[in-house]
């Protein structure tokens, strides 16, 4: 039998949950056993090496390298999982959503962040515009805006016994609510 396959990945935000994950300390050994980690920052893998079983996603959508890497998620994961307030509800980088302009929606925010912040030295007095950075987009969107979300685990950042207990339920099939068909490791 295979274990089931596991990615994760960080969009916008703090990388405080893939911290979390870390937090679940000498389980993280347990799960290990159980799992096998496909992309992931903890395998420093940058791609899929194959279709995974379940994906977690910490982090909001602010720009489109991050929309592009949750519709990849979706297209290669079973089970998608929101890990974190930022991944459910956008989080602190979502903040820069009430300081938008209608006409410009970027406008005051890239000022502030470039132009005219009170802790800023910027001595070229230019907002960065380099075609290798991706697209900033109008607002942070939640990864729910963007793609289907199958679980969702709360918090900033969740505590790694949540984690723990949320990954050991759907493996185990005791998640409350929830199909466990739709996994294919069985």
């Amino acid at each position: 039998m295979t274990r089931p396959r596991v990615a994760t990945v960080s969009l916008a935000g703090c990388f405080g949950c893939h911290m979390a994950f870390l937090d679940m300390d000498e389980r993280l050994v347990k799960l290990m056993a159980r799992v096998e980690f496909d992309r992931s920052p903890l395998t420093d893998l940058k791609t899929f090496t194959r279709r995974c079983d379940i994906g977690i996603i910490e982090g909001g959508c602010c720009n489109e390298e991050n929309v592009h890497t949750l519709i990849e998620f979706r297209r290669n994961c079973d089970v998608l999982i929101a890990l974190g307030q930022c991944a459910i509800m956008g989080g602190l980088p979502a903040m820069r959503n009430a300081i938008m302009h209608a006409d410009d929606p970027l406008r005051e925010c890239l000022e502030e962040a470039y132009l005219t912040g009170p802790y800023l030295r910027n001595l070229t007095r230019h907002v960065p515009n380099d075609p290798a950075l991706p697209l900033i987009l109008d607002k942070v969107y939640p990864c729910s805006d963007i793609v289907d979300i199958d679980i969702q685990i709360p918090g900033c950042a969740p505590s790694g016994d949540i984690i723990f207990d949320t990954l050991t339920a759907l493996l185990d099939g005791t998640f409350h609510g929830f199909d466990r068909a739709r996994l294919r490791f069985d």
